[in-house]
């Protein structure tokens, strides 16, 4: 277990200073001009990978560094903000298209500024975001704004549940590549849907500091949700690429 991610998980006195201007004042704080510039650069490239036409809503900047407990693990969670109800009744499969274009985007794209990745999502505009920090880049204007809250967490429960997860994702992970595509894609999506049921539930009976939501963290800065985000594209592309050498 990485201590050194567990200690990063308290709050700061105030915004990153490197990403905005009057950070000791919430009620000043606005973002800086050239992150706000990279930003978007970045969400028109990935609009336009999307290849569609498409209507946005906003784009958003939300978790750690939209908030009081950043640091040296955080990135930009950039969110684009879609109205799904343009596609006429076919949003779902537009969203499926969308999320599966960004995990190559992202995938494709080291993208970091300041020193911290940049993480692109589409986000239907009617998705419950349940964040403390929202901050709109179109309107530079705080759509929630972070509260500098510092809730006790219980360090022993926390690696206990830690431990647990860890030990069920790369046990799931080490099942699925020793299985067939369809079982293997079966028993990541299980994972995936209790993985997030588990986030969700904590975020909306404690907040950012719950023990499932910081569990979460800690499995994304550990590298392990990556690995769990990208296996099915990746096994896909081999299985494929198999396929393909067959023809």
């Amino acid at each position: 277990m990485e201590d050194n991610i567990i200690k990063s998980f308290v709050v700061k006195d105030t915004l990153n200073p490197k990403v905005w201007d009057n950070s000791n004042d919430i009620k000043k704080a606005k973002i800086k001009p050239e992150i706000k510039k990279g930003l978007l650069d970045i969400a028109k490239e990935f609009i336009e990978f999307l290849d569609e036409e498409v209507f946005i809503e906003d784009i958003m900047l939300t978790g750690s560094l939209s908030n009081y407990n950043w640091s040296e693990y955080s990135d930009f969670d950039l969110h684009i903000i879609i109205d799904l109800d343009q596609f006429e009744g076919d949003g779902d499969v537009y969203l499926k298209l969308f999320s599966a274009k960004k995990l190559i985007f992202n995938d494709k794209h080291n993208l970091t500024i300041k020193g911290y990745d940049v993480e692109v999502y589409p986000q239907d505009d009617k998705e419950e975001h349940t964040a403390e920090g929202q901050y709109s880049l179109m309107n530079e204007e705080w759509l929630v704004v972070p509260k500098k809250e510092k809730p006790p967490v219980n360090k022993s429960k926390l690696k206990l549940k830690i431990t647990h997860w860890v030990d069920f994702v790369k046990k799931t992970l080490k099942d699925a590549d020793e299985a067939s595509l369809k079982v293997s894609k079966t028993k990541i999506k299980k994972l995936t849907d209790k993985l997030r049921k588990f986030r969700k539930g904590g975020l909306e009976k404690g907040g950012e500091f719950s023990n499932e939501n910081l569990v979460y963290k800690y499995l994304r800065r550990s590298g392990l949700l990556d690995k769990v985000f990208n296996y099915q594209y990746k096994k896909r592309t081999k299985e494929l690429s198999i396929e393909n050498e067959i023809y």
